[in-house]
């Protein structure tokens, strides 16, 4: 399928993935998709909310529809199920706001809300229905992605972990599984149907089937299941464009290969990428293999990157976007698929502790420029340009007569060039491996620009003016020629400015970043309305926050982050964040003359320029003071290991077929950890023979997701431990791994009588189903065991985690003893733990106990992010699994991967209470173990932030 109706060369490492939009419902009230006239360029769609009016929701050649207007969809995606603290999704959701997008893109998985076969669970950290009515508070339009299969790097792409015991093939027409997976999505369905913003009760506008779906794509069976997936979701009454995205851009679902009754990506069809930009998923071993991480996915997709990347697909025609990802968050538990570690920061202009980095201001400029310039809706192709040293790209709306330059910097080297351009020679500058996009023939409200050689960010009327933001970078000299019947007054609020009026033309330049934000007012020539002109460079363009009101549109300049905005009479009620000490301006509707700042009363007054301007800065951020960590205990576990331990409530493994894609051994039961209901965590086995004579090795067979390991003890006698290899290049993607740990046996333990052999598998998680292969279920856990020398009869027994957690979930608890006995949980009595201090240096094969109490205190109105660092010599073998009050937060495996530091989200951390942080750590006898050093980590603060309501953490 193509990627657009214009044909571009992507950017190495962008998702190139195409639309397909389909049709309306059968109902009579269903919108149209495709629009049959021509719509002009203008005004777009005011911001979306829950208002109870229908909604018209389409689609032509150049852009969505929404009721008649143009609507470019730049979205940013998040999931929910990665920040398990309801409070902070409407932190992420007004960032992204507030830094451009009007969209969010959300992935719903349904391992994630379904511990066994027919059960759901949509409430406390997994309640869709409260975050969709979040975004729609929020005013961003909805793209919701419930797959079936998502993909996103988490455990089975999402596949829930008990269907790997079932029947049926997943990801196909086979009906075994169609039974489970429309009953997945008739629940979320049913949620999603409350939130529709063609219904005026949401604002949920774009709905994906499926994700890269292109197995069996030439074959009919494939064809039918998008097609069965299609009538499924349009039967339980979701009625705005339905999208799938063809990955690879293959061309497999071109129109009419498939029965899904719309059209598919083609002339009559916006450019879409749902995929692009953001960053990349990192793997075990850091990335590049350099112990980076994301620090390193964040240098090589950097601020250059974003921009030269989002321009392109803006040349490329491209008007309904994606950025994967805009917030990644935390894989905690065992939620991440085992291609990765905790941490899915993505490198994302906003980090996995919710705060920005410098990717964030191509973003957040480019984002409110395609709202606010309506032009950019509407273009097609111009004659072709050249540009020496650049990649040049030329487009023009029709409808307006407004031209836009792309121009890429494919090179290492700064190029500086001329572009011709309104009839003269434009000077340029682009960095290497950068792009900027400049604009001739534009009108600034009732003014028309002859050309600009700085990116327009803004337009608005604000009161009785109309408003124009440029951007660029810092040191540039930005030059906008004006077209002006007779000479205008013009008023410098910035003595950096400099103006010359000749012939008809009034030339404005400003040299960026030269004492912040420069102001130009033109007035007086003709024109009723005065126009003001701004200038930021990349810095000042972050403290720029556009915000429509229905009271009209504001643009508020100085805080680090404006959250909302609300006029009443003649005061502007405003909430955000500060970082430091900052300027509060606002230009807004005509007759505001006063401010409130997050609740409090702001001394100000009008201003010359028609703003109203503090008297006084707004203060920063108090200093937030963590405390050390101490007062630990002790306990260790394992009692399994053990000959004398009753294991007698644990399952028998006795069964001799599975629905596994891993071969049952001829000859062996099965002992895949899956077939017997345990689907996460840790794993325990106890096999049980008579007489040992002879017996001189012992070989175990296991299959693991990447970096899972086994421990072994025969009576009690710690045999040893095999892990899985480190990935490299050419196992990164890797999911399942397969090995044979081999123990030799003393020749005491060889004896007759009762022995029992104790097993003990970190299994990590299932692949990813990537190519519908049910690669989702190859085994976890042992696989076979065999005897050097003898050939015992084995009986065994399995047992992994308990009950799920009701409120925490199945994702988060394995089986290791310390958890089924809740040595995790708050509340736990540890009073007779041993009392330790840290670093350790211990050595022991299995499982030991840390538990500390700590507390915070932290001012009210600040929004801290906080968190744990764990750091040891690389050497030693062991690996951590972290819970703060009862939530597993993650996984930390000591000497391997780039991960020290785990984020403690607000809500499950009590930033002002006691909090419970429990360590429970797996190591081995070759070498010392930890923990060695242990602390709180500040990650960032600011002033103001949202109400956090504690998330539930039930004890014992």
């Amino acid at each position: 399928m193509a990627l657009s109706r214009r044909s571009f060369s992507a950017l190495a490492g962008t998702a190139a993935l195409g639309l397909a939009l389909g049709g309306g419902s059968a109902g009579t009230e269903a919108p149209s998709a495709h629009a049959a006239r021509s719509v002009p360029t203008g005004p777009p769609p005011r911001p979306p909310s829950a208002d109870g009016r229908r909604h018209t929701v389409g689609f032509d050649r150049h852009s969505l529809l929404v009721d008649g207007r143009r609507l470019v969809l730049w979205s940013g995606e998040m999931h929910p199920f990665r920040l398990p603290s309801p409070s902070l999704w409407r932190d992420v959701l007004q960032k992204l706001r507030a830094h451009g997008h009007n969209a969010v893109s959300v992935c719903v998985a349904w391992n994630y809300h379904s511990p066994a076969p027919g059960q759901y669970d949509f409430t406390g950290v997994r309640d869709l229905d409260l975050f969709l009515r979040t975004a729609a508070e929020t005013g961003l339009y909805v793209v919701l992605r419930p797959g079936p299969y998502i993909g996103a790097e988490v455990d089975g792409g999402g596949l829930p972990g008990w269907l790997t015991a079932t029947e049926g093939s997943a990801r196909t027409f086979d009906p075994a599984y169609l039974k489970h997976a429309d009953e997945w999505l008739g629940r979320v369905n049913a949620i999603a149907a409350r939130h529709l913003f063609t219904r005026g009760t949401g604002t949920v506008l774009l709905y994906r089937i499926e994700n890269g779906y292109d197995a069996h794509a030439d074959e009919p069976a494939g064809r039918a299941y998008l097609s069965h997936l299609y009538k499924k979701v349009r039967a339980d009454g979701i009625d705005v464009p339905l999208f799938h995205n063809d990955r690879g851009g293959n061309g497999h679902w071109t129109p009419g290969s498939s029965d899904t009754g719309g059209a598919g990506a083609g002339p009559r069809t916006p450019g879409f990428v749902p995929e692009s930009g953001g960053g990349r998923p990192d793997a075990w071993g850091g990335a590049l293999f350099r112990g980076e991480g994301y620090a390193e996915v964040r240098r090589t997709w950097d601020a250059a990157y974003e921009r030269r990347s989002h321009l392109t697909h803006l040349a490329g025609g491209i008007t309904v976007h994606n950025v994967r990802m805009a917030f990644g968050g935390t894989s905690w538990g065992w939620l991440p698929a085992p291609v990765v570690y905790t941490s899915y920061d993505y490198g994302a202009a906003l980090d996995e502790g919710r705060r920005p980095t410098g990717k964030l201001v191509p973003l957040h400029q480019i984002g409110h420029m395609l709202q606010r310039v309506p032009d950019l809706a509407g273009l097609d192709r111009a004659a072709d340009v050249k540009v020496p040293g650049l990649r040049a790209y030329h487009l023009r709306n029709p409808d307006t007569g407004a031209h836009v330059y792309v121009l890429r910097n494919d090179g290492d080297e700064e190029v500086s060039s001329t572009l011709r351009a309104a009839g003269t020679d434009l000077p340029v500058t682009v960095p290497a491996r950068d792009a900027r996009l400049m604009v001739t023939h534009l009108m600034l409200g009732r003014r028309r620009m002859r050309y600009s050689t700085a990116q327009p960010m803004a337009l608005l009327a604000a009161g009785r003016q109309d408003v124009a933001v440029f951007c660029g970078r810092q040191g540039e000299m930005a030059r906008v020629v004006l077209e002006c019947a007779e000479e205008p007054l013009v008023t410098r609020l910035s003595e950096q400015a400099a103006y010359v009026y000749d012939q008809g033309l009034l030339r404005v330049t400003v040299p960026l970043g030269a004492g912040g934000l420069i102001g130009v007012r033109v007035e007086g020539d003709g024109n009723e309305r005065p126009l003001m002109l701004l200038f930021a460079d990349e810095a000042t363009s972050m403290r720029l926050w556009p915000y429509d009101t229905p009271s009209g549109s504001l643009l508020v300049h100085g805080p680090a982050l404006l959250r909302t905005a609300v006029v009443r009479g003649s005061t502007v009620h405003l909430t955000g964040d500060t970082v430091a000490e900052s300027g509060l301006e606002v230009w807004g509707p005509r007759g505001i003359g006063a401010l409130t700042w997050n609740g409090r009363a702001v001394p100000a007054s009008v201003t010359g320029s028609a703003s109203v301007r503090a008297h006084a800065p707004l203060p920063g951020v108090p200093e937030v003071r963590l405390p050390a960590l101490g007062g630990w205990r002790m306990r260790t576990e394992n009692p399994e290991a053990g000959p004398g331990f009753d294991d007698s409530a644990w399952q028998v493994a006795d069964r001799t077929s599975s629905f596994s894609t891993t071969p049952v051994p001829k000859g062996q039961p099965v002992l895949f950890a899956d077939d017997y209901g345990f689907h996460y965590g840790d794993v325990w086995y106890r096999g049980t023979f008579t007489d040992a004579t002879g017996v001189e090795s012992v070989s175990l067979a296991y299959s693991t997701g990447t970096q899972g390991l086994l421990m072994a003890w025969l009576d009690g006698h710690p045999l040893g431990t095999y892990r899985m290899p480190v990935p490299d290049r050419s196992t990164v993607r890797q999911g399942s791994w397969a090995g044979t740990a081999v123990f030799p046996l003393d020749p005491w333990l060889r004896g007759s009588g009762r022995h029992v052999l104790s097993v003990l598998v970190r299994r990590m998680q299932h692949d990813q189903d990537g190519g519908a292969r049910d690669t989702h279920k190859a085994a976890r856990g042992l696989t076979a065991v065999t005897f050097g020398g003898a050939a015992p009869k084995v009986r065994w027994r399995i047992q992994g985690a308990a009950a799920p957690d009701p409120v925490r979930g199945p994702l988060n608890n394995g089986g290791l003893y310390g958890e089924r006995e809740g040595w995790h949980l708050p509340g736990f009595p540890d009073g007779d733990w041993e009392r330790v201090s840290f670093p350790r240096a211990v050595r022991r094969q299995g499982v030991t106990w840390y538990r500390t109490t700590f507390e915070l205190a932290v001012d009210p109105d600040v929004d801290a992010s906080v968190g744990l660092t764990l750091e040891d010599d690389r050497h030693r073998a062991y690996r951590t699994q972290i819970f703060l009050n009862g939530w597993n937060m993650g996984q930390y495996v000591n000497g391997v991967g780039p991960q020290h530091t785990f984020v403690l989200p607000n809500g499950i951390l009590r930033t002002r209470g006691t909090n419970i942080l429990a360590l429970a750590v797996l190591s081995e006898l070759t070498t010392l173990s930890g923990p060695g050093r242990v602390r709180l980590t500040l990650l960032g603060s600011a002033a103001g932030g949202v109400p956090v309501t504690p998330v539930a953490s039930p004890g014992r």
